[in-house]
């Protein structure tokens, strides 16, 4: 289960109160596999669950997408005395890093070092082109919780039975640089299975813009059977955007499909002639029914300015991209585009790689780059490029 990023107790160190020790002045530096058993010992005192693992302490530092600082006591200990660590998280692709976990050692408990590592860790993540830092704290942490709203963190959202003890956990974000996050009020969902991140996107869409519609597993499985392609490479298929738009309009959204060519799509990689058959004619009753329901098609690249034009119109829009960029996965992937701050089109990604520790916050309203944006939002060999663009139907 993932570390709390605020665990109860003393940690991490809140508003210093007026009798408490005067502050210290520790070197932060990056930590390294040099640090690990030092971090162990300091997990171990600190945290009594929801502690991270030896294992897992050697994943993060050696991660990429991962980054510790640790804070060493001034003075010629030797080996200097470890007072606390930040470790960051961020998604690749995106503008967007969350705080994994902070921990201040006991004794320095009330000296400004859980304040000083949040600045640098909020240091971090600017430097690393990241508009907003996000984190969990269980709810019955008042000090930490105090800590975060004087450093400027808003809260966005509450997750019931987060820790290992049941505790709920509230979810908090600052924007480091750049306007305020978009609110456009399209909820979230994380997809329960492998294959349904296009139904999600769905739903997600229709939950926003269709009254009284609810979000939850049967309507997902629902909303995938209706515009699945029925295989893939392997496994179950995914959803295709003929598939989609047909299944939008159907519970009664306004759709239009932008695709960069015409044809069966999503065939190049599957090898068994029989699969291939059957995606094919499904693919071909999509377009029928497409053609039926007088969906617009685009048989072209949709562009950058296309989409933000409708974005800013209030629609939302299911997005191909290639799995790889997000999660390292050369599969097809849905995302559901649903706002622009002028720098950065803003998704929800429905699938949250848990085994990475992921979490909703780390899935939830990305800010991706424009350019970067631009650049993943294909797919295979041909660079195939697909959208479903989503509206509120207008009233009778």
């Amino acid at each position: 289960m993932l570390q709390s990023s605020a665990p109860s107790g003393d940690t991490p160190t809140a508003i210093r109160p007026a009798d408490a020790p005067p502050a210290l002045s520790p070197v932060v530096r990056p930590g390294t596999l040099a640090d690990l058993d030092a971090l162990l010992a300091l997990e171990t005192r600190v945290f009594a669950s929801d502690r991270i693992s030896r294992r897992s302490f050697r994943a993060l530092l050696a991660a990429p997408t991962a980054a510790f600082l640790v804070a060493e006591a001034p003075g010629s200990d030797e080996p200097p005395r470890l007072l606390g660590y930040a470790a960051l998280l961020f998604r690749a692709g995106t503008g967007l890093a969350r705080l994994y976990s902070i921990a201040v050692s006991p004794e320095a408990a009330g000296r400004g070092i859980g304040r000083l590592l949040l600045a640098e860790a909020e240091a971090l993540a600017f430097a690393r082109e990241r508009i907003a830092l996000r984190l969990e704290v269980r709810e019955d942490n008042a000090r930490a919780i105090a800590l975060y709203k004087a450093s400027g963190y808003r809260p966005v959202g509450r997750t019931l039975g987060y820790y290992a003890d049941h505790a709920t956990a509230l979810r908090f974000e600052k924007v480091l640089k750049g306007k305020r996050p978009v609110e456009t009020g399209v909820p979230y969902y994380e997809q329960t299975t492998d294959f349904t991140c296009g139904s999600c996107c769905l739903m997600m869409a229709l939950a926003r813009d269709k009254p009284g519609f609810v979000m939850e597993p049967v309507a997902e499985i629902r909303l995938w059977r209706e515009a699945t392609t029925i295989f893939m490479m392997s496994g179950p298929g995914g959803c295709e955007p003929y598939g989609l738009a047909v299944a939008a309009h159907e519970a009664g959204l306004e759709a239009s499909i932008h695709v960069s060519e015409a044809g069966d799509l999503f065939l190049e990689g599957v090898r068994t002639p029989a699969k291939r058959h059957v995606m094919a004619l499904a693919q071909e009753d999509f377009r029928r029914r497409a053609e039926a329901h007088a969906i617009p098609v685009v048989v072209e690249p949709f562009s950058l300015d296309t989409l933000r034009a409708h974005l800013k119109s209030g629609g939302t829009a299911a997005v191909l991209i290639s799995g790889w960029h997000m999660f390292g996965k050369k599969v097809p992937h849905w995302v559901l585009a649903h706002g622009d701050d002028g720098a950065h089109i803003v998704v929800h990604d429905p699938w949250v790689e848990r085994e990475r520790g992921e979490t909703i916050a780390d899935a939830a309203s990305l800010p991706i780059p424009h350019a970067t944006f631009d650049r993943i939002a294909r797919f295979g060999k041909v660079g195939l490029r697909a959208a479903v663009f989503l509206a509120k139907r207008a009233a009778a």
